[in-house]
Order: C-alpha cells, then sequence, then structure tokens
C-alpha cells in the first residue's frame, strides 16, 4: 500500500485532494497532513500531523506539497527530502501538456490548465485552474500560477514568482524574452507588457510597479 500525503489541509489542499480522490487506486490511500490541525479527519478523509505521517505503517510514501506560498513549499521539500520522502506529480486528468516539456519534481497541474510544447519547468510548480504556459517558457523552482493566470510564448519566469489570477504576461521573442524576476509578483489581471525585476510587485492594465504608501 502506497501512502499519499496531501501536504495542506486548506482551501487549495482541499482542491488537491478532490482532483486525485477522482482517480482512486486501490493501492494508494490518501491522507492530509497539517501539522496545526486540531481535527482528526477534513472532508471525511484522514489528517494527520507529520510524526503520525512518518510513523504510519506503508510500503511506500510520497507527498504533494498543496501550498500556495513558495518559500513555505520550499521549506517542506526540504523537510520531506531529509525524511527520504518523495513527491507525486498530482495532475487532473484533462490538464494538458503538449510536446517536449520538462517538467521538475512535484508539480501541481489543477484542472483545464494547458503547458504547451518546449517547455521546461522546475520544481514544485503549482499551475491553478484554467492557467496556461506556452512554447518556449522557462520556468524555475516554486513558481505559482494562480486560477486563469497566461503565460504566453517566450516568457521566463524565476524562482519564487507569483502570478496572480487572470493575468497575462505578454509573448517575448526568442532570444529576448520576457522576463519576470526571482520573488516578483504579478497581480491579479495584470497585463505585463515589460520584464519585472526581482522582488518587484506589479498590477494594472499595461502593469506598473505597485506604489507603497
Amino acid at each position: 500500500m502506497k501512502l499519499v500525503g496531501i501536504y495542506g489541509a486548506s482551501g487549495h489542499g482541499r482542491e488537491v485532494m478532490g482532483m486525485l480522490a477522482k482517480t482512486p487506486s486501490v493501492d494508494t490511500v490518501f491522507v492530509f497532513i497539517d501539522d496545526n490541525a486540531a481535527r482528526k479527519a477534513v472532508n471525511n478523509r484522514p489528517c494527520v500531523n507529520w510524526d503520525e505521517f512518518l510513523a504510519a505503517p506503508a510500503q511506500s510514501k510520497e507527498t504533494v506539497l498543496a501550498i500556495g506560498d513558495g518559500r513555505t513549499r520550499e521549506r517542506l521539500a526540504a523537510k520531506c527530502k531529509a525524511a527520504g520522502i518523495g513527491f507525486m506529480p498530482a495532475h487532473a486528468h484533462n490538464s494538458v501538456i503538449l510536446e517536449e516539456v520538462e517538467l521538475g519534481e512535484g508539480s501541481v497541474l489543477c484542472p483545464f490548465s494547458i503547458i504547451t510544447s518546449n517547455v521546461v519547468i522546475g520544481r514544485q510548480f503549482h499551475a491553478n485552474y484554467y492557467s496556461q504556459v506556452s512554447h518556449d517558457c522557462v520556468i524555475g523552482d516554486f513558481v505559482t500560477l494562480a486560477p486563469g493566470a497566461r503565460c504566453n510564448g517566450n516568457v521566463v519566469i524565476e524562482d519564487h514568482a507569483y502570478i496572480g489570477s487572470g493575468a497575462i504576461l505578454r509573448q517575448g521573442k526568442p532570444g529576448d524574452p520576457l522576463v519576470i524576476g526571482e520573488g516578483a509578483v504579478v497581480g491579479m489581471g495584470a497585463v505585463v507588457t515589460n520584464s519585472v525585476p526581482a522582488g518587484a510587485t506589479v498590477i494594472g492594465n499595461p502593469a506598473r510597479p505597485l506604489e507603497k504608501n
């Protein structure tokens, strides 16, 4: 028996659990992992803490890091690695992956997400509902695309960047990609026409830096 822990029992974790439960297996048992949970069950699924997950009997164990924040995913990935726990790719049956796509470990592809052709994606990538990554994109580690985010072709998204719901990233050019810098945040509904520096937050159409008061 394989035991798979969905790390995170909040909204995104429940969505990922529901997605995986649509393709049940007699050899796989799914549980939530929540280090702060007082409940023993969430949506009629067992909910355990990390120590309980490690102690549970199973022939093999894997996790899915269903946490929206990339920095938290990085911390949890290191914790799983140290314990010798691998990562199960969580791909909806109706997500689309075309040709020549490289996906790093731990990817989560929610329903109706699309990755087209000649795309390289790093570790622990999250593509939420109806999000899109088009041709010739390079995406780093721990990147999150919120629902409906659209990444057009020839775009580079660096580690830990967050692309908000409904945001659109303009298509770059071969040899001159649009770049979303490390740790940058693209706000909900933003239309990005120029590269975004590392650590910056941009909003609006066309996207501009968020002014802090």
